[in-house]
């Protein structure tokens, strides 16, 4: 398998170590704007790894290209490439980046290929662990997502603008609008992070869950905040964010009926985000490179993996996930 990654940042690099050790990948093709990056990454990785030559979306010969650039980046290459019938996988968080990304879906389904959306830590992971719950009841009502933390400068950046923005929440078969840093809900993550609390934020993960429930009364997403967070949320970032973030962790909660009644199953993780979103892309890659999507079109993970064999895959890379009793 010949996978390309577009964007060497936290989760790219991540994402193209992840992959030079996968077997089934004979060769990784890196690309980044960045000089020396293309370099340092590539010196590190082994005899799998080539630098790019030209456009990323021009590379001939490859299965599946994963673009890691920062938000905002990712619609024109993802839209070359599908009218190749390239498969791609993104990572992008953006709101209207990831609506431009699902309308790709009709082409896509047409050249009988595959656009994996929002393919990361959140959303990402946490569309897999709502499948997975799904999957564990009779029916979905249901289904809450909260993530914490953030990965590398360009994550944080993003972080700090979707408090300023416009959360979506579905409700009874439409959308609501409401002000990003509202609704405060306290929620428990897996240890050590503990108890934090969440608020609505311009998130995609509503987005990507809708349509992959068809039938789904409620659908939310927050984001852990400090009041520092959501106070300076429509200002330019006081101090530049770190390279890497600390720990961050996901929760995602999925109310239904069960067999003896209503049921919630609540899944978590905890890792470093640009680590976890690494391997998820990775593996996302793999999926669609090796032609195991379940879907011709655009989706998010939940639609595209599945979940049991990829979160048990994930765990052998030492991404785990917890259930909450």
């Amino acid at each position: 398998m010949h996978v390309a990654v577009v964007g060497l940042g936290s989760v790219g690099t991540r994402a193209a170590r992840q992959l030079a050790s996968t077997d089934a990948v004979e060769r990784v093709t890196l690309f980044e704007t960045e000089p020396g990056r293309v370099a340092e990454v590539s010196s590190s990785l082994g005899t799998k790894a080539r630098a790019g030559d030209g456009a990323p979306d021009g590379v001939d010969g490859v299965d599946v290209v994963l673009l890691a650039t920062p938000c905002g980046t990712h619609l024109g290459p993802a839209r070359a490439l599908v009218g190749r019938g390239i498969p791609v996988v993104s990572t992008s968080d953006d709101v209207d980046e990831v609506r431009g990304l699902l309308d790709l879906g009709p082409e896509a389904e047409a050249r009988g290929t595959s656009v994996a959306v929002g393919a990361a830590f959140s959303p990402g992971l946490t569309c897999v662990l709502a499948r997975f719950a799904a999957d564990q009841l009779d029916g979905v009502d249901e289904i809450h997502v909260a993530r914490l933390g953030t990965g590398g400068p360009a994550c944080a950046r993003q972080h700090h603008g979707s408090l300023g923005g416009v959360g979506l929440d579905w409700r009874d078969g439409g959308w609501q609008r409401r002000a990003a840093g509202s609704g405060r809900e306290l929620s428990w993550f897996p240890e050590p992070i503990g108890a934090a609390d969440c608020y609505r934020a311009a998130l995609p993960d509503p987005l990507l869950l809708v349509p992959a429930f068809p039938g789904v009364g409620r659908v939310t997403a927050r984001l852990a905040a400090t009041r520092r967070d959501r106070l300076t949320a429509r200002l330019p970032m006081l101090r530049p964010p770190h390279p890497e973030g600390g720990l961050g962790a996901v929760r995602v909660e999925v109310r239904g009926r069960g067999a003896e009644g209503i049921a919630v199953e609540i899944l978590g993780a905890m890792d470093r985000p640009g680590v976890a979103g690494g391997a998820v892309a990775a593996l996302a890659a793999v999926e669609l490179g090796a032609d195991r999507a379940r879907h011709r079109g655009a989706a998010g993970l939940a639609t595209m993996v599945e979940p049991r064999s990829f979160l048990r895959e994930l765990a052998r890379r030492g991404v785990k996930v917890a259930r909450f009793g």
